[in-house]
Parts: C-alpha cells; structure tokens; sequence
C-alpha cells in the first residue's frame, strides 16, 4: 500500500477525531496512513520523511497552534534553519477554526506558512474549516478531494523517478488537482457567503432552489412541518450519501462495586490539579438584570498555586446530575450506575491503532463516568449519528438518522442538530427505537472539558485569596422540545455557592456559613502575554465590556499595590472602555472603579451603556465600547502608534471583538490618513509585537 504521514494537533479532540476518519478512510482508497500526534516527535523525522504529508491544526485560545504543537511550532520557528530545510517534502493541511475569532484557523496557518519558508510544498491545496457554520462543510470534501491529490503526487512521483533515477522534485499541479483546489476554493467561498448571511433563513432557501428545480410546489409549506425527527421533499425522496459506518473497538464489562469511594482525583488531566475551597461568592448584578453575574473566591493559601493578573485557570465541573439520571433511564443503566466499568479492545476490530480512551479512568463507576469524564452535551458528530443508525429499529427514525449524517441532509443537520445544541439525550428522546450499547456511547462522546476563567484579582491585594467572574449562562434548547438548559459549569457553580451567596454588594466582611461550603478543583492555564508591561511608565488601554472586566480589575489592584510600594515610581496612563446593558442593573465593579479613577490608578474610565436611553451627549453616541473608542480615536492612536502602548480585549468574540477590531481599522485609517487594508496590517504588527492582546471567547 502506498504510505503517508498523517498528524494531527488537537486541543479538543477534534482535529484528531477529522485524522482518525482520514486514515479509516486511507485503507478503502488503497492507502496506508502512518498516524501520530505532532507532538510525538520520536516517532516521525520530517527532515528524512520521503512519503508525503498530510496535517490537521486546530486553533486555540485567539490563533495559537493547540498545546500539542507547541514543541513542533518552536522547533520550526527556528531562524537559523535554512531555506530548503523541508525542501523534499510535500504536504496538505487541513486548519480547523472559528471564524467568531478574529484570526480565523490561524493555528494551521502558522504552520502552513512556516512550512512554505523552509522549502515545503504543497500536492494538494489547504482547506480552512469552519466551526462557526459547520466544520464538515469543508472536512468532507477536503477528504474527498485527499485520494485523487494522493494518487496524482505517487502517479507524478514514479513518473519522474523512471526519468530521472532520483527523487522528485516538485511537480506541476495535474488538471485534476487544479479540478480539486477550485472546488475546495469554490466551497470556501460558499462557506464566507453563508456566514455572512444575515437573511437567517439560508435553509429554507436552500429548499425552495430544489423545490423549484424538481417542481416540488408544496415544499414551502411542507417545510414549517420539518423537525429534527421529520424530513420534507426534496430530502425525504432522496438518495443519501451516507458516510461510512465507524469501526466499533470498545468491549465493555459491568462489574458489581465493593462500594470503594471515587473521587475527583479520577479524573484525567495533564495539568495540576488543586482542590481549593470557595470563602465567598457575590451576586453583582441586580435581581432585574438580564443576566446574573457572580463572583466567587477561591481560598488557595494552603496550595501552591500562583497567578499574575492575566492569567487564566480551569474549573473541573461535572455535568447536571438530573441529565445524567435521565440518559442513564433512558440507556436502561439507572439499575447499574454503581457498577465499575472496565474496558478492553476488541480482538476483532477494524479500527487501525485502537486505544482505551485516556479520559475514562480505569475501576470507575458508570455513574462518575457520565458525571465528571464525558461531555454529554457535545454535539453529536455525524460519524455518531452514523454509528447510531444500526441500533435503530423503527424504520422511518432509520431513514430520518441516515439524512441527518448524509452529505445530502447537511442543512437539515445544521439545523436540527449543531444550531439547536441537541445533545445524545435529545436524540435518544427524539427516537425511541435507539437502542445504542454503551461500548458506542464510549467510543463517540468526547472528554468533558474544564471550563477556563480568567483571574479577576491580584494576589498583591488579596494574598491567598483567588477571584473570578461569570455569567451564570442560559440558553434554549430546541431539540427535539424546547429545554431552558444552563451552562454546564456555571449552572454547577451557581447551585453550588447558592447557599452562601451574598447579595448585590462586593462586600469584604466574611460569613459564618462558608464553613459548609464545598471545594472545587482548579487547574492553572499557561498563557506567556497577557499580562501588564513589565515596565509600568507603559500606556495600556483596557477593553472589556461585561464579565470581559474581570482580567483588568485584577490589573488595576495590582497596579494599586505598585504605587502605594513605588510613589515616586513612572506609571504610563491607564484607561478602560467598559459597557453593559444598564447602570443600575449590570454596571460591574462600579464602586471599585470609582476607587481607582479617584486615586489615580485609573486615568480614564469610557463607560457605555447599550439599553439605557442616553442623557448627555457622550452617551448619546456610544452605545457600546467600540463607540467610545471610535469617540476617543485620536487619544488611543496615539498612545498605540506614538507612545508604544498596549491594548487588551477581553470578553466575546462573536459581536464585540470583532466591532472592537473593526473600530481600532477606522481609527488607524482616520488619524493617520491610510487605507484600511494598511491599517489593518499595523493592526496585525500590533498583535506580533504582543500590543494588541485578546482574551476572548464564544
């Protein structure tokens, strides 16, 4: 079989879930796919490698190659490589990312272009998927689109090694290759229109061009009649491409416990873990305000666990007991769920390079499993979908299963499944005939991920002591009824710090009842940048509307304790664009600010408020943060251009970081008099400088 070199960098599982599909795949198209993670660099050479490469990135944090590439990343950034480093190699890569975030599947643009500047080349062209609209809008075809780029690089390979009796050298793409890239090319396009789409009604569309294609007159009516369990012409009458069926590798053993006691420390992580216990929580907004904002602090004196301002740390957080009661009712284990599972490969699979999964610890029980190791709110993939459709009887729940993972039902999988966050027991409840083993639900659900926070304090201003801020989020489920769901982590921490929660005032006295309260288990997070300057005489502009002022109020304390220590010391000016909804309801840290603008420690605090009905003038015009900035573009330019200062954005990155990025071109192109695409570019040599630092999420 003709031999290729997958890797994989995943942070979250999936680029490594799109590798292990690639190389199942490898074997039907005649092709033996040599599998690692790029960070097991002892067992691949690229600088001898003669088979061509094939590489999947994910991107983490805002635009950083995953964890696991790390090592790979610095190794290739070495500037004293030559130019033809990789010049005998020939690879593909497909980036995965979210186009929410401003540097869009920037992890596997890193290397892709580094690749490139050491003499690689590419046989085939890179594919940019997209979480935002649906990765397998582009994986799919890409994988597709793999084979015949494969077999043209060995058919053009062989060719030139019987001309010239030595290795090839890069070769001209063939007009079938050229046939791929324009239809990848092609289908990132389609990807950009759909995700620029504001018409929120694309799949309808979709079905009103085929029912117009094969004259179909009642689908616009059929459609208000489509579900997640119900299909509608011209699907319904469709010829499905499915995806091939997954190979089973798990066998699973239920063993009665001897009632030995779990624990968290079960649970798997690369990390440290420290078990610390909560000794306050705050509620900061109003009971009236839209979202419910808390505080909480951690007591970590009898840990060593350090932080600066800046950083972030993990919370390990269980899923929702009621949920995971009700899946195990509906898998008919809720009579097992103290039993002990043990795991052991199949002798008979198929799968190539099977393993226990490292995130089911071994001698646990069913019960902790569903609980603390497996994320059951993950959206199912269509490979599990896929897998699903063999253990359903009912033949109409078959057929509805089939569409929802065929390249023909994409749209009603986006729909019905990724849009609505339909979850494993959503589907088991939408189809009753589903009777998957547990070996399955082993095999396709996820690792239950720590959920990140970012530090809202200074140990400087409070030693021992840990503070962080979050939304306790909620959100609708419509599959396959509506199910007002809250968020896995702070929907936990919200019930757990119920009993202790003091009211609306960041009060400082301590309260006899948080002897009772729990321990939690927290991981630090490496992040190298965002932090203050070391030197303090350095301007820094803070963006941060909503909980996105946590990071800074840890800043401005610490930078409190720094003057008091340092009177006389050169402190640069400081400002803060902050908005919420409302200024009596949600205006976080209001007194506190307050505090730090009137001593000093804060130069220039831009308050928006985006629902309240505007007084003066200033407020009249700014409705969100990147409104004040566009207000105050001459003094902000400045101080990025001029004054070599910095500027951190913190909070979402679907709406705001990108306004925000947006706001920060305008101003460029304004003050100093260049076109957009100019600014743009000193907006980018601002983020390789590290003066332009994001911490954001979706």
């Amino acid at each position: 079989m003709r031999r290729f070199l997958l890797l994989y960098a995943t942070q979250q599982g999936q680029a490594k879930a799109i590798a292990e599909e690639i190389c199942e795949q490898a074997v039907v198209h005649g092709f033996s796919a040599d599998l690692h993670c790029i960070s097991e660099s002892s067992k691949y050479d690229l600088k001898t490698e003669t088979a061509p490469l094939v590489v999947v990135v994910s991107t983490t944090g805002t635009g950083d190659p995953p964890d696991t590439a790390r090592k790979f990343v610095k190794e290739i950034q070495n500037q004293t490589l030559p130019v033809d480093f990789f010049a005998h190699l020939r690879y593909g890569l497909l980036g995965l990312g979210d186009s929410e975030y401003t540097y869009f599947c920037n992890g596997g643009k890193i290397i892709d272009k580094r690749l490139q500047e050491l003499g690689a080349r590419h046989f085939y062209d890179t594919g940019h998927a997209d979480d935002c609209v649906g990765l397998e809008l582009v994986v799919e075809p890409w994988i597709a689109g793999l084979w015949p780029a494969l077999r043209e690089h060995f058919r053009s390979s062989r060719g030139q090694e019987e001309i010239s009796g030595t290795p090839p050298v890069a070769s001209p793409a063939s007009s079938r290759t050229d046939l791929v890239k324009s239809e990848l090319l092609h289908i990132e396009s389609q990807v950009e229109l759909l995700r620029f789409d504001d018409s929120g009604g694309k799949d309808s569309e979709v079905l009103k061009q085929n029912a117009v294609n094969s004259n179909q007159s009642n689908v616009l009516i059929e459609d208000f009649e489509s579900s997640l369990t119900r299909s509608v012409p011209p699907l319904s009458q469709a010829s499905l491409n499915v995806p091939a069926l997954p190979p089973e590798y798990l066998q699973v053993h239920l063993q009665e416990s001897l009632g030995q006691e779990e624990s968290q420390a079960s649970v798997t992580s690369a990390d440290p873990i420290f078990q610390v216990p909560i000794s306050k929580a705050v509620q900061l907004t109003t009971n009236d305000a839209i979202k419910t904002t808390l505080l909480v602090e951690l007591d970590i004196s009898k840990t060593d666990f350090s932080y600066q301002p800046g950083d972030a740390f993990s919370v390990i957080c269980p899923n929702s007991d009621s949920e995971v009661q009700s899946l195990l009712q509906r898998l008919q284990l809720e009579d097992k769920r103290e039993h002990y599972v043990l795991l052991k490969i199949k002798t008979d699979t198929k799968k190539k390079g099977a393993a226990l999964p490292q995130h089911i610890p071994a001698r646990c029980s069913l019960q902790f499993i569903f609980t603390w190791c497996l994320e059951i709110r993950a959206i199912p993939k269509k490979a599990f979908l896929r897998a699903l459709v063999d253990y359903t009887s009912d033949s109409a729940e078959k057929r509805r299963l089939q569409e929802l993972c065929s390249k023909q039902g994409a749209s009603d999988y986006s729909r019905f499944v990724r849009d609505a966050c339909a979850c494993l027991l959503d589907l088991l409840l939408a189809f009753p005939s589903c009777q998957p083993p547990l070996s399955l639900l082993l095999e396709h659900l996820p690792k239950l991920q720590p959920r990140p926070y970012s530090c809202a304090s200074s140990s400087l201003f409070h030693p021992g002591k840990l503070h962080f801020v979050f939304n306790v989020v909620e959100f609708l489920s419509t599959a396959p009824t509506e199910v007002l769901r809250k968020g896995v982590c702070t929907g936990w921490l919200a019930l757990l710090v119920a009993s202790v929660l003091q009211p609306n005032t960041y009060a400082s006295h301590e309260d006899s009842r948080i002897a009772l309260a729990p321990k939690i288990s927290i991981s630090p997070r490496i992040t190298n940048y965002f932090h203050l300057p070391n030197d303090p005489s350095i301007p820094i502009i803070m963006v941060g509307p909503g909980t996105g002022i946590a990071p800074f109020i840890g800043f401005l304390q610490h930078r409190e304790k720094l003057q008091e220590q340092h009177p006389d010391g050169n402190f640069g000016a400081v400002w803060l664009f902050f908005g919420c909804r409302h200024k009596d309801r949600d205006y976080l840290f209001r007194k506190e600010l307050r505090h730090f603008l009137k001593h000093g420690i804060l130069t220039h605090l831009k308050v928006s408020f985006s629902r309240d009905v505007p007084v003066g003038e200033e407020e009249a015009t700014a409705k969100y943060v990147q409104d004040n900035i566009q207000l105050h573009g001459q003094e902000v330019v400045r101080i990025l251009l001029h004054e070599n200062g910095r500027i951190y954005v913190c909070g979402d990155a679907k709406n705001m970081a990108k306004d925000v990025h947006d706001a920060l071109v305008e101003i460029i192109s304004k003050e100093i008099g260049v076109e957009k695409l100019e600014a743009m570019k000193t907006l980018a040599t601002l983020k390789e400088e590290k003066r332009y630092l994001q911490d954001i999420w979706s």
